[in-house]
C-alpha cells in the first residue's frame, strides 16, 4: 500500500496495512501469498510488473494506496494480471479507523471472489474474525508492529512501549496484548531482562488476551512461547502452538517456535521442517539464526555456520549471528576466530550480559582460563546492576571443567525459571556434565518429553 499522505512520518501506517492485508489474504486456503519481507522489497520500486511477478513467481499483484485523514481512512486496492499487465478489478473504500479490520476483510473478499477462489467456511470464519478498535489504539499497534518487525533490540524496545500504549487506550485489544507478550518474550529470551519481569509477565498477557479473543492464533503462539521459556511446561506449550497453526497455518512466528521447540527435545527433522516453513513464509534473519541455533543443538557446526552467515546478510548488524558465529566455531576448535566473533555480538548487543558470559565460552574452550574468571568476576559486578541469567555461570564453568560450580549455577538457574534451561536436553557447552547424577536429576526434573 502506497502512502498518499504528503507525510513520510505515516509510512508506519501503509506498511502496517500492507502487512495486515497479507496476513489477511494469507488465511485463505486456496490463495499464496508473497511473504511480507518479500513484498515490501518492491515497495517504491520502478519496475514492470510482469517482471516482478516474474521474480516473485504469482499470476496476480495486488497494488493499493492508503490515505489517512484524522479518523478515516480511504483504501484503494487494484488486482493485476501481472502476465497481460491488465487490471482484472479495481475498488475504493472509506471508513472510519475504528472500522478498519473489518475493511481489511472486506478487501480480503474481494480479492478472493475475483480469482474465482472458493471461500470455506473456515475461510470465511477466518477472515471475518474481526471486531472495533479505538483508532489511537490500532496506529500504536501499527507503530509497534513497525518496530517489531526489525527485530533488534532498539526495535524490540519501541514496540514494547508502542503496544502498551495500545493497550492503555483500547484495553480490549487483544491483538496489543499479544505484540506485548512478544516483545517481552524476547527480551528474556536474549536475557535483557530476568524471567519474572519478561516472560512470566508475556504469559500473563497472552491469558488476557485469549480471553478476549480465543480464535487468535497469534495469542496462541505467544502464549506458547512464553509457556515453554518461563514454565518450562513442553507439552502445554506444543498444544498451544497446534492450536495457533490450526486457526492459522501460514503464521510463521508459530512455526518458527514450533521448530525451536521440537530441536530443544532433539526432534531435529521436524523442528527442520517446521523452520524452513517459517522462512517460506517469513524470511528473515531471526528465521536464519534459529536454524542455525538447532543445528548447534545438533553438533552441524559447518552447517550451522552457513545459517548465522545468511542471516548477517538480511542484517549485518545481528548481535544473535555473530554468537552463533562464535558458538560453531567454538566447537570446531577455532578458538581465535571464536572469540572475535563473541567480541563482536558483545559490542553489538550493547555490552549485553548474555554475550559478556559467550566471550567467557570462547575464552575457556580456547585455553585462557584467567580471561574466562575476568570475565565471571565482570559478571558478578553486572548482577548488582542488570539481571545476569545463571545459565551463561553454568556455562563458563562447565567449559573451564569446574564442574561443581556448573551444576551448582544450572540448579540456580532451575529455581528463578532462566530461559535457557531448555536448551539443557541438547546444549553441547555442557556435554561433559552428562554424565553426572545432579546433572540427569535436572533433567528428569525440567520433564523433556521423550
Amino acid at each position: 500500500m502506497e502512502n498518499l499522505s504528503s507525510d513520510p512520518e505515516q509510512d508506519y501506517f501503509s506498511d502496517g496495512l500492507t502487512e495486515s492485508l497479507i496476513t489477511t489474504l494469507a488465511k485463505i486456503g486456496g490463495l499464496r501469498v508473497v511473504p511480507r519481507i518479500t513484498a515490501m522489497q518492491y515497495k517504491g520500486v520502478r519496475r514492470s510488473l510482469r517482471e516482478i511477478a516474474r521474480e516473485l513467481e504469482v499470476h496476480g499483484i495486488v497494488e493499493g494506496t492508503v490515505l489517512r485523514s484524522g479518523d478515516r481512512v480511504r483504501i484503494t486496492a487494484q488486482l493485476v494480471d501481472a502476465s497481460q499487465e491488465t487490471h482484472l478489478w479495481s475498488e475504493s473504500y472509506e471508513q472510519d479507523l475504528r472500522d478498519v479490520l473489518a475493511l481489511q476483510a472486506q478487501v480480503a473478499q474481494s480479492i478472493a471472489r475475483e480469482i474465482r477462489i472458493k471461500l470455506t467456511v473456515v475461510d470465511q470464519a477466518r477472515v471475518a474474525d474481526v471486531y472495533p478498535v479505538e483508532p489511537d489504539a490500532y496506529e500504536s499497534y501499527l507503530r509497534g508492529r513497525f518496530h517489531w518487525n526489525r527485530r533488534n533490540a532498539e526495535g524490540i524496545r519501541k514496540a514494547t512501549q508502542y503496544f502498551q500504549q495500545a493497550i492503555a487506550k483500547d484495553k480490549t485489544y487483544a491483538a496489543a496484548y499479544s505484540g506485548l507478550a512478544d516483545c517481552l518474550s524476547a527480551l528474556s529470551w536474549w536475557c535483557f531482562v530476568s524471567p519474572d519481569h519478561g516472560s512470566a509477565k508475556a504469559k500473563e498477557l497472552s491469558v488476557q488476551a485469549l480471553e478476549m479473543n480465543p480464535s487468535l492464533a497469534e495469542t496462541h503462539a505467544s502464549l506458547a512461547w512464553a509457556t515453554l521459556i518461563y514454565d518450562h511446561d513442553f507439552r502445554a506449550a506444543q498444544r498451544e502452538f497446534e492450536r495457533s497453526l490450526e486457526l492459522n497455518p501460514r503464521y510463521a512466528h508459530a512455526h518458527q517456535w514450533l521448530g525451536v521447540y521440537l530441536g530443544l527435545t532433539g526432534r531435529y527433522e521436524e523442528a527442520y521442517a517446521e523452520l524452513k516453513q517459517a522462512f517460506r513464509l517469513e524470511p528473515h534473519a531471526i528465521v536464519n539464526q534459529s536454524l542455525g541455533f538447532l543445528l548447534i543443538s545438533n553438533r552441524r557446526y559447518e552447517q550451522a555456520k552457513e545459517q548465522f552467515e545468511r542471516a548477517l546478510e538480511f542484517d549485518p548488524n545481528f548481535f544473535g549471528a555473530y554468537w552463533g558465529l562464535g558458538a560453531a566455531d567454538l566447537h570446531l576448535s577455532r578458538h581465535q576466530v571464536a572469540i572475535a566473533e563473541m567480541e563482536k555480538a558483545l559490542q553489538l548487543s550493547g555490552g549485553a550480559p548474555l554475550f559478556l558470559g559467550a566471550l567467557g565460552d570462547a575464552y575457556a574452550a580456547a585455553g585462557y582460563p584467567e580471561e574466562a574468571h575476568k570475565i565471571l568476576h565482570q559478571l558478578r559486578e553486572v548482577a548488582k546492576e542488570r539481571y545476569v541469567t545463571p545459565y551463561v555461570m553454568a556455562h563458563i564453568h562447565a567449559l573451564l571443567g569446574n564442574k561443581e560450580e556448573a551444576i551448582r549455577w544450572l540448579e540456580t538457574a532451575y529455581q528463578e525459571h532462566a530461559v535457557y534451561m531448555v536448551w539443557l536436553k541438547t546444549d553441547p557447552h555442557l556435554d561433559n556434565l552428562r554424565l553426572d547424577p545432579r546433572f540427569q536429576d535436572l533433567l528428569r526434573r525440567m520433564n523433556f518429553p521423550t
